[in-house]
């Protein structure tokens, strides 16, 4: 059990507080939406109904959507775009080799990743997995994002004696584009500060930062 724990503490302990959150999240969202349905005369919800409810959704997915975006497009410019002094960038070419950018032919090991053994199609795919994965998780929480937005929006058309929205006429709407570019424009505008702030402050002990006794203009991480 030490051995797991000291392994895997970093996943389970990050997985452990969404849990929690998410909890937190879901209780409170049904004591608030209870709240709001006795104010206007409607019974209140189980909570198995309050998880499949539009507000429910809507809120989960639109944040999993801009963390899923932050994340794929993070991980696809650091590979492209650099910072000087940055421990979130690759160094800059008069700064030395990145092991990131070798390629993982020449440097193939008896216990590489099957795809850098097969080479072909399967490198080249398993070469971009993780932003792909995250892209494709993005995409999945936006759809998820849309159809408890949907939801949620009609339950309001309804209660206010107002027709339906089609999927089409939602995710085409200003409300929708705004619910998204508002979590958007937050998930871009705190990667750039953790670009910036890592050239100048450390954390010992991170892998997200440079050594403490690195100098401001040294580009990479740990």
């Amino acid at each position: 059990m030490r051995k797991v724990l000291q392994e895997n503490g970093l996943t389970l302990v990050l997985f452990g507080l969404f849990l929690l959150c998410w909890l937190g999240q879901s209780l409170s969202g049904l004591y608030a939406y209870n709240e709001e349905q006795r104010e206007h005369g409607q019974p209140p919800v189980s909570y198995g109904q309050f998880l499949r409810s539009g507000e429910f959704m809507e809120s989960t997915f639109e944040n999993w959507e801009s963390e899923f975006l932050q994340m794929a497009a993070y991980v696809a410019l650091v590979a492209v775009f650099k910072q000087k002094g940055s421990g979130e960038s690759k160094k800059l070419p008069n700064e030395g080799e990145n092991e990131v950018d070798k390629d993982p032919r020449e440097e193939l090991r008896p216990d590489s990743p099957g795809p850098v053994h097969r080479g072909g199609l399967a490198l080249k795919i398993y070469s971009n997995s993780l932003s792909l994965a995250l892209a494709g998780l993005f995409l999945f929480s936006f759809v998820m994002h849309a159809v408890g937005g949907l939801r949620l929006y009609n339950e309001e058309q309804l209660q206010h004696g107002q027709p339906a929205f089609t999927f089409w006429g939602y995710v085409t709407s200003a409300r929708f584009w705004f619910e998204s570019f508002q979590n958007w424009q937050s998930e871009f505008m705190s990667i750039g500060v953790l670009v910036l702030l890592s050239i100048f402050l450390r954390q010992k002990g991170s892998p997200e930062s440079k050594p403490v006794h690195a100098p401001h203009r040294e580009s990479g991480g740990a």
